[in-house]
């Protein structure tokens, strides 16, 4: 597997500072999700399990279409799930309705690749940040100001902020702000979807590192899901390997480079360029295409692009099993 290792040096993780407590906060338990077709199915996202503990934060990456945000959104609640459970702190809050359903959104908040759109261009700042505190809490507009600054403060930003509007701040300020509102009603679970993804590399680098010292101090859950596996991969304690609705992987993201077995995650990571590969040796391309998930009617859906396929693959689901102790694998290769 060529994968530079100037790739993994910019990786500032933070596994030394290992989990206090094994407190489970999210369990997603057989998720699907299924889109109408004409006369057929399109599985979105197609028995997905796994689980999150508090102050954990858990990459997941894969290609485009591979269900990724779909998966975020149902977790948030924002996209109806079609079967499964999903479960925070025990509690299935997925058929809530009315206002207890609306008291429960509270604890799952979600920061989105462009914070633009979730921004009223007439509204300032102040305005924004003081929203969902006054509609969740009730707290008056002098409590809110104070309340700002303080979240102003914790982002990074200056309390001048606050009367500033949306087109006055640049891209990364503006998801400084979009983060600070998650914050604000002091969520248990925090998911960011692509949320670095249309900010500069080196502005990348400053939102993930701020991301990590609010779960951090907070102890809250966070769900990442990006496509830049050294950013993912720094940002996160565990990564989940995503293909055509299904976790294909999932694994303590420090052993990413080194103990890797799924084909699939083996292929992204050798799609990283090497600046000082040979520059005569030739650069193996990846076999085939993602076939549609209309077409896939049995077996692994890697099976056509993988060079270990037997007929096995071809006939039968390989399930998602633990092949060392926090390593799970869905390839028959490595479960049988």
């Amino acid at each position: 597997m060529n994968t530079p290792e100037v790739f993994w040096q910019q990786c500032q993780g933070w596994r030394e500072n290992d989990l206090q407590s094994n407190e489970i906060l999210l369990e997603v338990m057989d998720l699907n999700k299924t889109f109408p077709v004409k006369k057929e199915k399109l599985y979105a996202v197609n028995h997905v399990s796994f689980s999150l503990q508090k102050g954990e934060c858990l990459g997941i990456v894969g290609e485009s279409g591979c269900g990724k945000s779909t998966l975020a959104r149902m977790i948030a609640g924002i996209t109806p799930t079609s079967d499964g459970k999903v479960l925070l702190e025990g509690k299935d809050y997925i058929g809530l309705k009315g206002g207890e359903k609306r008291r429960f959104r509270r604890n799952i908040q979600m920061v989105f690749q462009d914070p633009l759109s979730s921004f009223s261009p007439r509204m300032k700042v102040g305005t924004y940040l003081m929203e969902a505190r006054r509609n969740f809490d009730g707290i008056s507009k002098a409590e809110g100001l104070k309340e700002v600054g303080r979240l102003l403060q914790e982002v990074g930003l200056p309390e001048e902020f606050v009367s500033r509007y949306p087109h006055e701040l640049s891209g990364g300020q503006l998801q400084r702000v979009a983060i600070a509102r998650a914050i604000s009603i002091q969520p248990k679970l925090l998911i960011c979807d692509e949320a670095t993804g249309a900010l500069d590399v080196s502005i990348q680098n400053q939102i993930a590192q701020l991301l990590v010292k609010l779960v951090e101090e907070k102890n809250i859950g966070c769900l990442f899901i990006g496509h830049d596996l050294a950013l993912v991969r720094s940002v996160s304690q565990r990564i989940a390997v995503m293909y055509l609705g299904r976790i294909v992987e999932l694994l303590e993201s420090e052993t990413l480079g080194e103990k890797a077995m799924h084909p699939y995650t083996k292929m992204l990571l050798g799609s990283i360029f090497d600046v000082y590969c040979d520059q005569n040796e030739e650069i193996a391309a990846p076999k085939g295409e993602p076939p549609s998930p209309l077409k896939i009617r049995k077996g692994c859906a890697f099976a056509e692009r993988c060079s270990w396929c037997s007929e096995k693959c071809k006939e039968n689901v390989p399930p998602l099993q633990e092949v060392e102790p926090g390593h799970k694998v869905a390839c028959f290769q490595f479960t049988e």
